[in-house]
Order: C-alpha cells, then structure tokens, then sequence
C-alpha cells in the first residue's frame, strides 16, 4: 500500500513540475511589447553610415523575454518599398527566423524562412550586436509586411 502512495506522487509531482515547466517556456517568461516601448522603434542598418536609423512602421505587435535576447518577435508593416530598402540598408546574409510561440499569431518562421529562401521577402540587418554576440533581423515583404527577431551572430556560433 506504501508503495502506491509513494508511486502516486512521484507521478503527480511529474506531471505538476511538467506542466509548470510547459507553461514557463511557452507563456510565463513572455511580455507583450507596447507599440510605444523602445523596442518597437524599428531600425535598419544603413548602408552609407553604418548606423541603425529608424524606419517608417505601423500597426506593431511584439513579444519579449528578459530570460533570453532571443526570445524577441515582431510583426509591422512598413510603406517602404523593397527598392528604396535595398538601396539604402544592409541585406542580411545568413536570416534563420527562430519558431515563435504558438499563441504569437502573426510571426510564422516556417513561412518567413521560406520566403526568404526563394527571395519572395528580404532580409535587413536591424541591428548588429544588439546584445553580444545578437543580432537583430527584420525581413520585409513585397506588400510591407515585415518581421523582426533577434538570432545568433558568427561571434557566438564559432
């Protein structure tokens, strides 16, 4: 009989510290970004100076983490045209767009990584080192959509 009962909460003690672990990685730790936070203020490298410079943007919607720099996501439109972009910022060489949370409607990094790949979209550097060894990366659609997450640069993959 001890050992049912001993078995029993090994089993519920699991299936708590499982869920508990589920809900911290797919929802706890996130924060919506208010459209008026800094981290909305959406910027693209510019290729004449070399400096991030603020980009026309509207109807943001954005998801952040203190517990990794990777964590962050992000959703607008911009007006600008892929032309004028790629004129006058930084493309992007290696874009790998990481999986967002389910829940995160908008940002689809599967649909994004191939579009990317076929060169339907393009990808801009944001923001080179914005934390160490993290890059932030915006892809741009023909129609202005555009997606920005942060990923991995070569100073950290070596």
């Amino acid at each position: 009989m001890n050992g049912k009962i001993v078995g029993g909460f090994i089993v519920v003690t699991a299936a708590v510290a499982g869920a508990l672990l589920y809900y911290l990685q797919v929802y706890g730790y996130y924060r919506p970004i208010p459209a008026n936070a800094p981290a909305a203020e959406l910027r693209l490298t510019s290729l004449a100076s070399g400096r991030p410079e603020p980009i026309l943007a509207d109807a943001f919607e954005g998801i952040d983490a203190d517990t990794s720099p990777l964590r962050f996501r992000g959703c607008f439109h911009t007006p600008m045209s892929l032309a004028l972009l790629t004129e006058t910022y930084q493309v992007y060489d290696a874009p790998t767009p990481l999986i967002a949370p389910r829940w995160f409607d908008c940002f689809d990094a599967n649909r994004i990584g191939e579009a990317l790949e076929t060169g339907e979209a393009v990808a801009f550097l944001s923001e080179a080192d914005i934390r160490p060894g993290v890059d932030r990366v915006v892809a741009i659609f023909p129609d202005g959509r555009a997606y920005a997450w942060n990923q991995l640069n070569e100073s950290l993959e070596k």
